[in-house]
């Protein structure tokens, strides 16, 4: 099947993202719908809102190939939820989601269950665990004493992992947990374990009356939920230095500015805010949705200026579609979208915006490029708000309208209007770089079927570099190695200037860029702010109480190469670690003298594959050979080699779970169904056989708990082995589309 239209404008990559993770399958996986269909599936879906709206038939289908141009033409697209789901039968758009959890087991049990099946439809949850009683509490009913919030969160953690397994997209959830419950620093180690809470990011709301404790060195009171009454201070300085040396050894926990959030409630009347999404750009209300949108700010340039005009056409066009997508969306509980028609908020951002900087010949670490954020994020909130007065004057205020912080002065139909998300995916789909983040780089490479690898170039910078006599191939290839044109003297400094990557940019300029939108962002911005690997805790500090002088609503950070630091870490402490010789070499276990396993048979595309593995006398994995039945050629032999290597890694006392995580889901042309599901290629029968043998014991090196997680290892993609980069508040692989926060 021919998957993409000749008219519409798509890089190969695209579509393979397309392929694999948007357009309709049969019950083989196989694609059953072009790039085509899939647009004009979701323009028809949407524009039909208008229906509800005292719309004729005929000014709908004016209004559909409205939508269809606007996306086709990808100056527009919506959340993955909206491009998955509309008009089909699933039908739920919205990717984002906050579910109360009140101080009682049905409340707790009933929001693991709204969790289950909001995952289910593609949503990402978030949540505050801030009502629930402190561990060592007494408990009313039964005089027994509180587990406590993190015990709970396991259990959400828990029921992530089992749902996730059947889904197109990872479940993904936000645990957040006031700075002044008795559970506190509890909270802010939870993910010191790299085996734990591998499906939450985690943050800390922060109170204004806390980060004037820091700033004044004094101590602050924790609050009991249950009781209201302080049980004990801390001294407020060491607290924050916690949430900083964490942040700093494995980017989390992030934080949130939870009063600054609530001062800009559009609705003080519905409730407080208490929690946002997974990646933290969208603070809601509890049983809130949102549904989210990004403007493709690359195809908002003409002769190196803004185009305004179609800006305006633009934003006015997607703020249309994502008040329809309200109205034709269907929920996956009805309490939220009774909550959410209320205030039917919508969040309209932007991706691309590293492009527009190029085409203008703006450096993204410029008192330019900040000036210039403001005009267009503020011309986009502009027009945003006058489109959703136009439509309140045409279809009605939202209905707590009244109270809301309109009242009185415009009528409006959403109580929000813009956001700024992660577009890890769409920000692929669309060929552009990803939200308002800079360059993740100018080169790279790219891994595509069968192990093959290739170059890609930035198309700007490969335009700049024809026109200015400097390109070549090796230049590419070195400068993909090196990830920053910092050091190449071949290239000019004004184009260096221009074409700067995330790690050429300090954390400063990274903090100053997200304040300059968010001053025009009715919620939060999603953006990560990287740090080289020899940052130090307070370069971390700096970047937190600069990003709150500011007026950030949040801030997430990641240093370079820290979190796949600790999952190199196999069975000593970071200390350890670090104090360990640093040519230190890893010797091979010897082979005993006896030494027991099993051999299973897994079915492959290129035919019966037998997985023997050992264990050592101690019952601790020791090596693995395959036998390919009758088969012979590269597929046996590759498949010994494959044997070869995961004995060399299990002897070296690497986790299986590390090598499954390699070799699992690695995918060949002749793919095969089993009993146990579908196996795409001979590495993952292999990684599947390993797998299966551990869970009859929870095997394993010594060195971990043998849970099998979703973590990233090594910087690694765990479906493509391409490299992964943390980016808008979230972890994204440009090579397939797989990011970590759904």
């Amino acid at each position: 099947m021919e998957h993409v239209s000749s008219a519409i404008s798509l890089t190969p990559n695209s579509v393979k993202v397309l392929e694999k993770r948007y357009l309709k399958k049969n019950e083989e996986g196989k694609v059953i719908e072009t790039v085509e269909q899939l647009f004009r599936r979701i323009a028809k879906a949407i524009s039909a809102a208008d229906l509800l709206h005292g719309k004729s038939e005929p000014e709908v289908m004016l209004l559909e190939e409205e939508f269809y141009e606007l996306i086709t033409s990808l100056d527009f697209l919506p959340n993955s939820p909206t491009i998955m789901n509309a008009g089909r039968k699933l039908g739920q758009l919205s990717a984002c989601f906050v579910i109360p959890i009140e101080d009682s087991m049905d409340s707790i049990f009933d929001a693991v269950k709204h969790t289950a099946i909001i995952h289910k439809s593609g949503g990402g949850t978030g949540f505050s665990f801030s009502n629930l009683r402190p561990n060592g509490d007494i408990v009313g009913s039964t005089k027994g004493i509180s587990s406590g919030p993190i015990s709970f969160m396991t259990v959400f953690d828990t029921a992530t992992e089992a749902v996730k397994q059947g889904g197109t997209r990872r479940g993904a959830n936000m645990g957040i947990l006031r700075v002044d419950h008795p559970n506190i620093l509890e909270f802010i180690t939870a993910k010191d374990d790299n085996q734990r809470f591998n499906n939450f990011n985690i943050s800390v709301a922060l109170t204004d009356s806390f980060m004037q404790a820091v700033a004044e060195d004094t101590d602050y009171d924790l609050v009991n939920p249950r009781t209201k009454k302080v049980v004990r201070q801390l001294r407020a300085r060491e607290v924050f230095d916690q949430i900083v040396n964490h942040a700093w050894k494995n980017g989390e926990p992030g934080v949130v500015f939870i009063d600054r959030i609530n001062a800009s409630n559009p609705t003080p009347k519905a409730g407080r805010i208490e929690s946002t999404n997974p990646c933290g750009e969208q603070p809601l209300l509890p049983y809130e949705s949102c549904n989210l949108g990004s403007i493709n700010l690359a195809r908002m340039v003409v002769d190196k200026a803004v185009d305004y005009p179609k800006l305006q056409k633009t934003v006015w066009k997607a703020v249309h579609f994502l008040d329809n997508v309200i109205d034709v969306n269907r929920y996956p509980i009805k309490k939220i979208e009774e909550t959410t028609k209320s205030n039917r908020k919508i969040g309209l951002g932007v991706m691309g915006w590293a492009d527009m900087l190029i085409q203008m010949g703006v450096p993204y670490n410029s008192d330019s490029a900040i000036s210039l954020a403001e005009d267009v994020m503020g011309y986009i909130q502009k027009e945003a708000k006058n489109a959703s007065a136009a439509l309140a004057a045409e279809r009605g205020v939202f209905p707590n309208y009244e109270g809301s912080i309109y009242d009185g002065q415009v009528k409006m139909r959403n109580a929000t209007v813009t956001t700024i998300a992660p577009t890890g995916t769409l920000s692929i789909i669309a060929g552009c770089s990803s939200g308002v983040e800079p360059l993740f780089a100018v080169s790279f490479v790219r891994n595509v079927m069968e192990g093959t690898k290739l170059i890609e170039v930035n198309p700007h910078f490969e335009k700049v570099a024809k026109e200015r006599g400097f390109w070549s191939r090796d230049l590419m290839e070195r400068i993909a190695d090196a990830g920053s044109l910092h050091d190449f003297a071949e290239i000019p400094d004004d184009v260096k200037a221009v074409f700067v990557t995330a790690h050429d940019i300090s954390p400063v300029e990274h903090v100053a860029m997200q304040a300059a939108f968010q001053k025009y962002i009715d919620n939060a911005v999603s953006k990560t702010v990287n740090f080289p690997h020899d940052a130090t805790p307070k370069d971390v500090e700096d970047v937190y109480m600069l990003a709150y002088e500011l007026n950030c609503k949040g801030v997430t950070v990641y240093r370079d190469g820290s979190r796949e630091d600790q999952v190199l870490s196999t069975g000593k402490t970071n200390q350890e670690a670090a104090a360990a010789p640093a040519q230190m070499k890893i010797v091979p276990r010897k082979r005993p003298e006896n030494i027991r396993g099993e051999t299973r048979h897994m079915k492959t595309g290129c035919g019966n594959i037998y997985v023997t593995i050992n264990e050592d006398e101690h019952g601790q994995l020791f090596e693995l050979f395959t036998h390919m039945g009758k088969a012979g050629g590269c597929a046996s032999s590759q498949a010994e080699a494959i044997g070869r290597l995961v004995s060399l890694a299990l002897r070296s006392n690497i986790e299986p779970d590390v090598v499954i995580k390699q070799l699992k889901g690695i995918t060949c042309h002749n793919q095969a169904w089993a009993s146990g599901g579908k196996i795409t290629s001979c590495s993952d029968a292999i990684a599947k056989a390993l797998e299966r043998y551990m869970e009859r014991g929870g095997k394993g090196n010594g060195n971990g708990n043998g849970h099998h997680g979703d973590v990233m290892q090594i910087g690694a993609c765990p479906e493509c082995g391409g490299a992964v980069e943390h980016e808008g508040g979230c972890a994204v692989c440009h090579s397939c589309g797989y990011t970590k926060c759904a």
